[in-house]
């Protein structure tokens, strides 16, 4: 068994930044993704609020942090996590094998909230998008309907309308309109955090409890990222808490702050 000081789960911005900053310190890293590295940013065409850089795709910032923590030493592995063993050895079992480390930075992000049962069936078998950005291209001149009442919906709709024929808005419960052949679903996020509830304290909403520290209830456990209990949810927070929980792992593995 493959044993690491720290165990990053999430291959997102939180993730990636946690692991240049233990790889840094002198700390071996190996980054945990069960889909694909980068985080849901990945499908955002132009960023325009990260520091430094005016204009730049999702994938393209992504793609540079990710090869900074690679040059840096950090393993990456496309593997599912289905179990955390906590102690003063953890143990991190995925689909396809066990890693043993020090310590662990849970930084798997949301994934978007899901339409109603009911709503899915009046769906019926129109595509069904999570991204306009990533696939509304493909309605061009086309119907399609956006499901949501917040402010993702609304962005949704302004990029649709250079594309579609005709854009629908609805809410949570409402029927989808007959001619549409897609429906946009933006009615929020989830946590991703479900197979941690047995080892840290999560909030009524799913987030995993952490101040600013970036610290969890369970000892050598931290958080990074939209997973966590905060107030603002953005590229540069995330980046924030993978240097904060980097800097509390190895603080962590000093023994100078055991919790």
């Amino acid at each position: 068994m493959k044993e690491y000081d720290c165990i990053v789960i999430g291959a997102g911005m939180a993730g990636l930044t946690a692991a240049i900053y233990l790889q840094r310190a002198g700390k071996k890293a190996l980054v945990l993704e069960s889909k694909i590295y980068g985080g849901q940013i990945i499908n955002t065409i132009n960023i325009e609020n990260w520091p430094g850089d005016f204009k730049v795709s999702g994938a393209e910032l992504m793609q540079k942090i990710y090869q900074q923590a690679i040059e840096l030493g950090a393993e990456v592995e496309y593997e599912e996590v289905v179990e955390v063993v906590s102690g003063d050895d953890k143990i991190v079992k995925t689909e396809d094998g066990e890693y043993k480390t020090k310590s662990i930075i849970i930084a798997t992000g949301t994934e978007p909230r899901k339409m109603s049962d009911a709503q899915t069936k009046s769906a019926g078998n129109r595509a069904i998008s999570y991204c306009a950005t990533c696939d509304g291209a493909l309605y061009k001149g086309k119907p399609v309907v956006v499901v949501g009442s917040g402010n993702t919906a609304k962005h949704e709709i302004a990029y649709l309308k250079n594309i579609a024929s005709e854009v629908y808005h609805i809410h949570h419960d409402d029927p989808i309109p007959e001619d549409a052949v897609a429906v946009f679903v933006a009615i929020g996020r989830v946590p991703n955090t479900g197979i941690f509830k047995d080892l840290v304290d999560i909030d009524k909403n799913g987030y995993i409890v952490s101040s600013e520290d970036c610290r969890t209830s369970a000892k050598g456990v931290f958080v990074a990222g939209d997973c966590r209990t905060k107030t603002v949810r953005q590229l540069v927070t995330a980046a924030g808490d993978g240097a904060v929980a980097a800097a509390g792992v190895i603080e962590y593995l000093s023994g100078k702050k055991a919790e």
